[in-house]
């Protein structure tokens, strides 16, 4: 647990939980800490080749305090949406360093994009038709970069993004074919995107995706209208969420960045700019989910804490995001971590569905009434990956400390 504890009470950006409760003026909350934060980011930095850059993806978590908290301390942003493209602009981020990648993007958010003079991760050869001809029509050559799915995967991914028929990217054979037709249209030809997948933990997965990504980016190249100015590697670093699960070895996956990929790259792809993306891997384990118990409830011997949270505002925890088999996300009584007493409990929401669980049978600290359940990991894709309005409870608040 990256969040020290003081008196037996879990502190948020060197604040008491029960005091930063009270300083918000209701629960649920979801707060962020702006040290540990910068303290991954520097992290990363202290291991990474200088010429990798590193880009946050937004779409682990788009607060715009977050965003602003970011932009001066990384190199750039990947963005999912128009939404998320206007937060990232207004955090003072140069157009230069952002791109946008995701399927189904309209022609509004093109617009956007290329009003803004971002880069454009093109999903598709309609894509880029539609790209060419919206710049064309603002008198603009938009910035493009193909994304591209491979026929491999990042394994042991908590999310596949590439490999056999995906709804991301071109296929890696079909993309000479659109480089090709590029070289007649209006836009100007920037690099490839090649995601993989994401919440890896181990590093033999992440380093044999990253060298195979280079070796496709070499072949790709050769068929491009000029030499690829940047390479987006994807992420995929992962952080671990459940009993078993053990951290990602980063020094081992930065050395082959250092001694191997980046060397590798200068050679065979001169003046071509690498970016790993990192989502949750910066924001993760520095974001904490605060509700408070209503009630403790005993059914037939089990005892529920029932919180005026739930799945409604964060669905990862309740398994419904992703996992096939539920496990899990690690929770404490925040105001009494350890407790003088301890139990057996089931950390339950206010909605009315069996879904709306929290904590299954977790050894807790013995709480009543007024406590609070402090749902840790809980900075990347929890407040935006939930569905607020379900039953019409109070949407959660959100505070970087």
């Amino acid at each position: 647990m990256p969040f020290a504890v003081a008196g037996d009470e879990l502190q948020i950006g060197g604040i008491s939980v029960s005091r930063l409760a009270a300083r918000v003026g209701s629960t649920p909350f979801y707060a962020y800490d702006r040290a540990l934060i910068s303290a991954r980011v520097k992290e990363l930095r202290a291991v990474l080749p200088a010429e990798v850059h590193l880009h946050f993806a937004m779409k682990a978590n788009p607060m715009p305090a977050v965003v602003q908290h970011l932009a001066p301390q990384v190199d750039g942003f990947d963005v999912a949406s128009g939404g998320e493209l206007r937060v990232a602009l207004d955090a003072g981020m140069s157009p230069a360093l952002i791109s946008f990648a995701g399927p189904g993007k309209s022609d509004t958010e093109l617009t956007q994009a290329i009003a803004a003079g971002i880069t454009l991760n093109a999903e598709s050869p309609d894509e880029v038709t539609r790209i060419a001809r919206i710049g064309a029509a603002l008198g603009i050559a938009p910035n493009v970069a193909i994304r591209v799915n491979p026929d491999f995967e990042l394994k042991s991914s908590g999310m596949k993004m590439s490999g056999g028929p995906k709804q991301f990217g071109v296929d890696a054979e079909a993309v000479p074919a659109l480089l090709k037709d590029m070289k007649s249209l209006p836009i100007h030809f920037a690099g490839f995107h090649i995601f993989s997948g994401s919440q890896n933990l181990s590093a033999d997965a992440i380093i044999e995706a990253q060298a195979k990504t280079l070796d496709l980016a070499v072949q790709l190249a050769a068929h491009a209208p000029r030499p690829p100015g940047l390479l987006n590697l994807g992420g995929g670093f992962g952080i671990p969420y459940f009993p078993g699960e053990t951290r990602l070895d980063l020094a081992r996956v930065a050395a082959f960045m250092r001694d191997t990929l980046a060397p590798n790259a200068r050679r065979r792809l001169p003046g071509t700019q690498l970016v790993i993306e990192l989502g949750r891997y910066l924001v993760g384990e520095a974001g904490v989910y605060i509700c408070r118990v209503i009630e403790r409830k005993i059914s037939r011997g089990q005892v529920f804490l029932v919180t005026d949270g739930g799945l409604h505002h964060h669905l990862a925890a309740s398994g419904n995001f992703g996992q096939v088999v539920r496990k899990n996300y690690p929770v404490v009584i925040a105001n009494r971590v350890q407790g003088s007493k301890r139990e057996s409990a089931s950390v339950v929401g206010p909605l009315c569905t069996p879904l709306d669980l929290l904590g299954d049978r977790m050894d807790l600290a013995c709480a009543e009434s007024g406590d609070l359940v402090a749902v840790l990991q809980s900075g990347a894709y929890g407040y935006t990956a939930s569905p607020h309005r379900f039953l019409s409870h109070p949407i959660p608040v959100e505070v970087l400390v």
